[in-house]
């Protein structure tokens, strides 16, 4: 069986919009967000709409409520099913916050789906408040990286996903986005590996503008129906070329009477940085 590692964006890759976007929108908060954006960093803006929404009088739940109106295309959860059920590796890489990931991913039905979720830390206080931290302390510890916002570098995360794949034997990878952000990652992609860019969205006119720093096959999607069909045909690409590698090795080995040596285990790089479910 072939180790795949499918990673998926989640704002307007697993669900169709932004989903800071919807909830500011949907609970009236769009003049303030608006007011308040050019002052203050994305991330930090959020935890500040949650201040002023819960002054508002707005509860947990009725976030939860227009998050689990967000829409989504019919066909990504049985595409989603279909991966995990295949097999894949499956997690999630986003600059959202893990309540609104989880809230949504729970009432979707397929929260059991992904071993991990890399995003922004988010909690409910004792006061009822959701509150919203950057992934990287960017005041005392900024990334370093140009090409990302100062919260959050995915190719780091990325990197270091790799380095545990490395580990656990795992050799493919296959990567779906739609945003700037999702640009920085697609960079760390190997020749084995396959980036998945929704076509006609940020990530894939930078992909357009630099072709030629991606190593990484690219098969561009529009809509869920297209993500679908192109994610399991590639999911299935990898399982017969890992197929036909492994029945060429026997071949090989039979025919030459030569013995298998394990190849020495890779220097150990840092472990993920894992947000738990």
């Amino acid at each position: 069986m072939a180790q795949i590692v499918v990673v998926f964006d989640f704002d307007k890759t697993i669900i169709e919009l932004d989903s800071d976007n919807w909830v500011v929108d949907e609970l009236g908060a769009t003049d303030l967000f608006n007011e308040l954006l050019p002052t203050m960093p994305w991330n930090l803006l959020m935890d500040r709409m949650m201040k002023e929404l819960h002054a508002q009088g707005k509860t947990i739940e009725e976030i939860k409520d227009v998050l689990r109106r967000a829409p989504i295309h019919p066909r990504i959860v049985p595409a989603i099913k279909k991966a995990h059920a295949l097999g894949c590796d499956l997690r999630i890489l986003s600059d959202a916050n893990m309540f609104f990931i989880e809230t949504i991913i729970d009432h979707l039905g397929i929260k059991n789906c992904f071993s991990e979720i890399n995003t922004n830390p988010s909690y409910v206080d004792n006061e009822g408040r959701l509150r919203i931290s950057p992934y990287v302390d960017f005041q005392s510890s900024p990334h370093g990286c140009n090409r990302c916002p100062p919260n959050m570098c995915k190719g780091m995360i990325i990197e270091r996903i790799q380095a545990s794949l490395a580990k656990e034997g795992k050799k493919r990878m296959i990567y779906l986005g739609d945003g700037i952000g999702d640009f920085c990652p697609s960079l760390k992609l190997g020749e084995a590996d396959f980036m998945m860019p929704r076509k006609d969205f940020p990530v894939w006119d930078l992909i357009c503008e630099n072709r030629a720093l991606l190593r990484a096959e690219i098969h561009e999607w529009t809509d869920g129906d297209e993500m679908e069909v192109t994610l399991l045909k590639l999911i299935e690409k990898i399982k017969i070329q890992e197929n036909n590698n492994s029945n060429s090795v026997q071949l090989l080995s039979v025919d030459c009477k030569f013995e298998t040596i394990s190849m020495a285990a890779h220097e150990a790089l840092p472990p993920p940085l894992r947000v738990h479910q």
